[in-house]
């Protein structure tokens, strides 16, 4: 199967496996409230060291797939995966939960990382990107309409994902097993605009903070201030993410007619109004109306900002760097929103969060009207795990412009 003509579904499969922990993280966390002896706070923290641990796979293995071999390196994620989340799911002690939760996050961070690296030596990166979108939203929300029926207990999100590893492995026979002989020669040079890149990756490292805080909580919002049974709330994650694909499918059409200071900042702003309206909620309507408004705005707000990045410098450098501290910022989203939500209260952490994306509008919507204009260099470089002449799926290496590459390869490795 050639990877130019055919969708790249091993690919697809891979990021589906990868993004399936993050898309569970309401209902994982709030299951290890509930079904271990562990306080809000200590099962938040175990959901943040699920996506640290996540993200440090993503920043040791970038730079070594082709080296390695994408077969190899996904066989050993989807591995890490299987044990990691197959162990926490069957323990009930909480140090063995715990140390499942880290393996099988770096091992979704590996597989991310393979999955990403091929979706953006993809001819059409943007459509393998959608498909990945499209699949993982589409099996998390039937997650969540289908565990609320299974029964309690904290194993049954945490065994979803380490099923998906296990059905995903076939796939991975379609990767290349080892990547080319010589590794491409890095360009040096000092970064471009370092202030703006600098302000960029700063708010782009709070504003995913303030949406995975709301995230990892929203669980324990609709079950305990809004009394909602487990079987709603699980109805509306998969309507909000639902919303999502629309708003991704929305961005896309919209394109640059709008510019990209327009979108951000109001986006954001918005934003910062479903996070207070779905952490103050008391019923069904309240809930619903703010997750599933926040779910539509978070893609088409996401893809300006990587845009942006990829916009300062023509070799996507800003793009790698502000996705390693929207990484971070997702990893200490859970955390954050656990301590906030215990000390001062759901509404309260909810006005916190929006406070703080209020406070970012203006210097991202700076960043976005002074670099909006500007055009990249162009520049080609050759991506891929194999020869030119390889055109078996992950094998080959199409020449692609920097910046759409580096774009999709950011959009893989920051979504939720």
């Amino acid at each position: 199967m050639s990877s130019r003509t055919a969708p790249p579904w091993p690919l697809v499969a891979l990021f589906t496996a990868g993004y399936l922990a993050s898309y569970l993280l309401p209902t994982t966390v709030g299951r290890l409230d509930s079904g271990l002896p562990l306080s809000a706070t200590e099962a938040g923290s175990i959901g943040s060291a699920l996506l640290l641990s996540s993200a440090t796979a993503g920043f040791l293995l970038a730079a070594h797939v082709r080296r390695i071999g994408p077969r190899r390196l996904a066989r050993a994620g989807l591995l890490c995966a299987a044990v990691g989340y197959g162990t926490a799911a069957l323990s009930h002690g909480i140090p063995v939960v715990v140390a499942g939760a880290v393996v099988g996050g770096f091992g979704s961070g590996t597989v991310t990382t393979v999955a990403a690296t091929g979706i953006a030596a993809q001819r059409d990166p943007h459509r393998s990107s959608t498909l990945g979108l499209l699949a993982v939203s589409a099996l998390a929300g039937a997650v969540y309409l289908t565990v609320p029926h299974l029964g309690p207990g904290h194993g049954l999100p945490l065994a979803a994902i380490a099923l998906t590893a296990l059905l995903v492995w076939p796939a991975t026979a379609r990767l290349t097993s080892d990547g080319p002989a010589t590794t491409a020669t890095r360009e040096s040079g000092r970064l471009p605009h370092p202030r703006s890149g600098l302000v960029l990756a700063a708010g782009m490292l709070c504003w995913s903070l303030a949406q995975n805080s709301l995230w990892g909580v929203s669980g324990r919002i609709g079950l305990t201030q809004a009394h909602l049974t487990e079987v709603t709330v699980g109805a509306v994650f998969a309507v909000a993410l639902g919303a999502g694909l629309l708003g991704v499918m929305g961005a896309g059409a919209l394109g640059p007619r709008l510019g990209r200071a327009l979108p951000i900042g109001a986006g954001t702003a918005l934003i910062a109004g479903c996070i207070a309206v779905s952490a103050s909620a008391t019923g069904l309507g309240t809930f619903a109306a703010g997750e599933i408004a926040w779910n539509t705005l978070y893609p088409i707000v996401l893809s300006y900002l990587i845009g942006l990045a990829a916009s300062l410098d023509g070799r996507g450098r800003w793009a790698v760097l502000a996705g390693s501290a929207s990484s971070l910022g997702t990893a200490a989203g859970p955390l954050t929103g656990s301590v906030l939500s215990a000390q001062a209260g759901f509404p309260a952490m909810g006005a916190i969060l929006a406070a703080g994306l209020l406070a970012i509008v203006f210097p991202l919507s700076a960043v976005a009207l002074r670099t909006g204009g500007r055009t990249l260099r162009p520049a080609t470089v050759r991506r891929g795990w194999g020869s030119p002449q390889r055109e078996e799926l992950g094998g080959g290496a199409p020449v692609v412009e920097v910046p759409d590459a580096y774009e999709n390869a950011y959009a893989s490795t920051s979504a939720r």
